[in-house]
């Protein structure tokens, strides 16, 4: 993975113990997490702090890049994480504790094919019920148990992938933090 960015350009900053390079138009700081040599987790915090009114601008143009990009839906499922311009972050942060983020599903082809999310629904229910309970269901029933597969795909398949980001700030400038996260890579006990 390292000599991947490195091909695209990031550095190795010694001091810092990070690559460094550009991404997304800005300069950054990109940081690897691993377990057992496979990448869980990439951080990525910008290089330079910006005042109020431009993390504003620099978060709600994130989350519009994420809202027009079919890779990614968001984890709300209604993708309305942009700031008004009123909001008072360094008020909100500093007295209510409030915390600034976004997250969303990365999408691969898979999760973006019907024919395999319908294959996936097909089984879970079929190991859930018979074909003559299926068939003796109501509809109410049937549409209830539609979105709890729905809520067992998402967390058996898309949060397995996410990116989420979060406003920081430090001596008065604010940064964005943004994590893409594998849980696939990451530890689950099995070293215990």
């Amino acid at each position: 993975m390292v000599k991947k960015l490195k091909n695209k350009g990031f550095r190795y900053n010694v001091t810092k113990e990070c690559l460094e390079g550009e991404f997304n138009g800005r300069d950054v700081e990109l940081h690897l997490v691993s377990n057992n040599n496979k990448v869980y987790r990439v951080f990525i915090k910008d290089a330079i702090g910006v005042d109020e009114s431009e993390i504003k601008v620099r978060f709600n143009r994130l989350c519009n890049q994420f809202k027009k990009n079919e890779k990614y839906i968001p984890a709300n499922f209604e993708g309305k994480y942009e700031l008004n311009e009123n909001e008072d972050i360094s008020y909100e942060m500093l007295v209510h504790k409030k915390r600034y983020e976004a997250s969303y599903y990365q999408l691969g082809e898979a999760q973006r094919d019907s024919t395999i999310i319908y294959e996936y629904f097909q089984s879970e229910l079929l190991q859930m019920y018979s074909l003559d309970e299926i068939e003796k269901m109501s509809e109410k029933d049937i549409a209830e148990l539609k979105i709890l597969l729905f809520a067992k795909y998402v967390e058996d398949v898309l949060s397995k992938k996410s990116v989420w980001f979060t406003i920081d700030e430090s001596f008065g400038r604010y940064y964005i933090l943004m994590y893409y996260d594998n849980n696939y890579n990451k530890a689950d006990g099995e070293d215990l």
